[in-house]
């Protein structure tokens, strides 16, 4: 009787770290898509003709937005069912572009300053 409660507790046990593990790799494959896919898109995002330089949301479904199209900027108004130009403007009218690296981290947040960013908000015991 002892001796099937004892196997009973070890098969619990394996079922547990069996379970954990196939966690542990699917997590990881989560994460390894997760990264191949950022890069395959900001590969085919790079050096591309058109830009978003901000992003203004003034309600739930509408947006003003400039953008850069090759050398000109615009500005324009996204709302649900279209897009409207508002106004071309210069370079000297923008008070703010941003850089390369700001662009870049700015589409691609890292997972490693969000997970501590989430530890900081959890008190430890």
């Amino acid at each position: 009787m002892i001796l099937m409660e004892i196997s009973s507790g070890w098969d619990s046990f394996f079922q547990l770290i069996g379970v954990l593990l196939i966690f542990l790799f699917v997590l990881a494959i989560t994460y390894f898509t997760t990264k191949w896919i950022a890069g395959y898109q900001k590969g085919t995002m790079s050096n591309k003709n058109i830009k978003v330089i901000e992003s203004f949301r003034v309600n739930n479904n509408k947006f003003i937005q400039i953008i850069q199209v090759g050398e000109k900027y615009l500005a324009i108004s996204i709302c649900k069912d279209s897009i409207n130009v508002l106004t071309e403007l210069t370079k000297e009218q923008l008070t703010w572009l941003p850089t390369e690296d700001e662009t870049t981290a700015a589409k691609a947040p890292n997972f490693q300053e969000i997970l501590e960013k989430l530890k900081g908000k959890f008190p430890r015991k």
